[in-house]
């Protein structure tokens, strides 16, 4: 008979156990965070949100990110709808930036990622903060903290107003791990419809031409000029015959080809006004 009474318990207990709401998930597969080094948590009175990247901070520029929430009693949440808005507070203003929607992770059980970026560093009494709007099971919530975005260490985003009097938002996506090589090269280009908003900018050229100002400013084969692809970003190929400091030259072409920001590198003329820097 303690023999069946102990089946019939263990029974119960894995029934249950099966159950249990797939929203809430006590095991983490050990390579769920591969890669990915913490750099905050947000929370509230009900949840954590944890924040993560590959570096574990936030830099001025074009920042990949992944995101956990955790409710108080250290259950994940493997099915929630997520939002965000980063906000900078500057002396008299306020002004958001370019950033991506919030979706599940492919293959993962807890983790959600998207993008920002910050077109400007934290600084003084200026600074960044980062609201996260979430709803799990039909009830919405939503956390609020002050973040620290680092000044990157060359020009890896520059905002512009172009000659149509609009103003642009353009980030260096890759190479984030440059090499002598004919290199990847990706960026994202957002237009600022105001102070809150910014959209994709879609269907223009970016011309690129890298240069090395410490060597006689000489250029590289090879180079293949940005064009959008599916996913909104623009790809082409940037060829680094050496390392060193690299002024990569850009000008930026309309759907019609009209020049809207940047110059021609000449004998006459070293660099343009549009540009991105790479360092390795």
């Amino acid at each position: 008979m303690k023999t069946l009474k102990y089946l019939s318990i263990l029974l119960i207990s894995l029934l249950t156990f099966s159950c249990s709401s797939d929203d809430e998930i006590n095991v983490i597969n050990p390579d769920e965070l591969t890669d990915l080094i913490k750099i905050k948590e947000l929370s509230n009175a009900t949840h954590s949100i944890e924040l993560y990247s590959k570096n574990g901070k936030l830099e001025q520029g074009y920042n990949a990110l992944s995101l956990r929430i955790k409710d108080n009693n250290d259950h994940y949440i493997s099915n929630a709808t997520l939002s965000w808005n980063p906000i900078m507070y500057m002396t008299g203003m306020q002004h958001s930036c370019p950033k991506s929607e919030i979706s599940k992770t492919p293959n993962k059980e807890t983790l959600y990622n998207g993008y920002i970026v910050f077109q400007m560093a934290s600084h003084g009494s200026e600074y960044w903060g980062l609201t996260v709007d979430y709803t799990i099971d039909g009830t919405l919530y939503s956390v609020s903290e002050t973040i620290e975005v680092f000044p990157s260490e060359k020009q890896r985003v520059t905002t512009f107003t172009a000659a149509n009097n609009s103003r642009y938002v353009l980030a260096m996506i890759a190479p984030s791990e440059p090499k002598v090589a004919l290199n990847d090269m990706v960026v994202c280009l957002y237009k600022m419809e105001n102070m809150m908003q910014f959209s994709v900018v879609d269907d223009h050229l970016i011309k690129i031409d890298p240069r090395m100002p410490s060597m006689g400013n000489h250029g590289s084969p090879n180079n293949q000029d940005l064009t959008q692809n599916a996913d909104g970003f623009y790809h082409g190929k940037l060829s680094l015959t050496m390392t060193g400091y690299w002024k990569i030259n850009l000008q930026l072409l309309d759907d019609e080809h009209r020049v809207l920001k940047g110059e021609e590198v000449t004998s006459e003329k070293e660099s343009s006004s549009l540009y991105l820097e790479i360092e390795f």
